[in-house]
Order: C-alpha cells, then sequence, then structure tokens
C-alpha cells in the first residue's frame, strides 16, 4: 500500500528499518503512525545532524503517542514540532484573526461614520450655493451704487458708510425677521445665531497715513 501511494505521488516508499540510514537525506520529516513507541530516537537525530553537517532539519509528529522522541526537540539543529505545538498555533491564529476582525469592523464603522457625514454635508451643497449667489448678488447691486455714487463727487467716507450699513442691513434683515417670529422659531434660531456669530469682532485699527488722511480733510472741512 505504501508502495501504491509513493507511486503515485512520484515519491519513494521506504522500510522502516532503512530510517536510520536515510534520515540524513530529508530536510523534512512528518512522522504519523500508530506505533505505541517513539520510531525515531535522539540518537538517531543526532547521527543525522552531524552527517549533514549541522544543515537543519524540520520535524513534524503528528501521532498519538509521539512518534519523535520529546529530547530532539533540544538539539541546536532540529525544529521539531507536535500536532500540540500546531494546535497551539491555529488557536493562536484564530486569536489573531478575531482581532483583526475587531479591528477591521472599527475601521469600516469609522469610515461609514465619515461618509455618512459627508453624505449629510453634501445636503447643505445647495443651501450654502443659494447663499453664496445671494451675497455675491447683494456685493455687486451695493458696489454699482457705491461707484455711482463716488463718480457724482459724493464724500468717498459716505459713500463707504452707506455701503456697508446697505450690505449689513440686508445679510441681516432675513435672520432678524425670524428672530422676531414666534417663540418656537426663536429657540431654534438663538443657538444657531450664536455659532454662526463670533462673540467679539476686532477693532479694525487705522494705517497712520489713512489716520493722517481723515485728520487732514477733518481740518480742512470748516474752511470749505
Amino acid at each position: 500500500r505504501a508502495n501504491r501511494l509513493a507511486q503515485r505521488l512520484g515519491a519513494e516508499a521506504l522500510r522502516l528499518a532503512e530510517l536510520s540510514d536515510r534520515l540524513v537525506d530529508f530536510d523534512l520529516v512528518v512522522s504519523c503512525t500508530a506505533s505505541s513507541l517513539p520510531i525515531i530516537g535522539l540518537g538517531m537525530v543526532e547521527r543525522a545532524t552531524r552527517a549533514r553537517r549541522r544543515r537543519p532539519m524540520f520535524m513534524v509528529d503528528l501521532a498519538v503517542p509521539r512518534d519523535i522522541e520529546p529530547e530532539v526537540a533540544r538539539l541546536d539543529d532540529v525544529f521539531l514540532y507536535t500536532i500540540d505545538d500546531l494546535g497551539r498555533q491555529v488557536a493562536s491564529g484564530q486569536e489573531n484573526r478575531l482581532a483583526a476582525v475587531a479591528q477591521a469592523e472599527a475601521i469600516i464603522e469609522t469610515r461609514v461614520d465619515a461618509f455618512m457625514q459627508w453624505m449629510r454635508s453634501r445636503e447643505a451643497v445647495p443651501a450654502i450655493r443659494t447663499l453664496h449667489s445671494r451675497g455675491e448678488s447683494l456685493k455687486r447691486a451695493e458696489l454699482e451704487r457705491a461707484r455711482r455714487a463716488l463718480a457724482a463727487g459724493e464724500n468717498a467716507d459716505r459713500v463707504l458708510e452707506s455701503l456697508a450699513h446697505a450690505l449689513t442691513s440686508k445679510f441681516l434683515h432675513g435672520p432678524t425677521v425670524l428672530l422676531h417670529g414666534s417663540a418656537a422659531q426663536r429657540e431654534q434660531l438663538l443657538p444657531l445665531i450664536e455659532q454662526l456669530l463670533p462673540e467679539r469682532v476686532a477693532p479694525v485699527e487705522r494705517a497712520p497715513a489713512e489716520s493722517a488722511l481723515a485728520s487732514h480733510r477733518v481740518e480742512r472741512e470748516p474752511s470749505r
């Protein structure tokens, strides 16, 4: 039966009595017999490793009870693994896979949350575009009005003040109307207003040249 299996696999069948002499030829030994006693002893493996000139040998013992004496594992050039070692490797691999699954689930959850947040932000895009379009229209209209006033010779400071006042009034008109509405509307809007508007606007300092120009205009105005 061993010969038939060897022929089918392209291998070579050996008699058990030949094992001691042929062990030196193999880098990997897998043993699994029904023997009640070890069939590969420490002395046999020591002789094989000396003949192999310390080339490493890997041995796997799948038999219960063991086919290879446990002392073989102490040899420097031999790496012996039993079925118990393989079981521990399988269990360790399973633990690693479970840990990897948990890590993958956490990554997926984070990515899904980020994607859903992005989707929700996309819902606000039309409203954002409307706000920008409305602001741009107001800006163009008020700038055109300011240019006409300057071309007509009106005072530049008064034109700029009028421009700022008009833009501020038109931007705040909608929120102001809503804040004067029902109590329910105010409860919804007040937290949003606090988030949208800064608590304090830093004062704008005039440059020295601008301050001198303003002072010069103030001094000259009474002589008109």
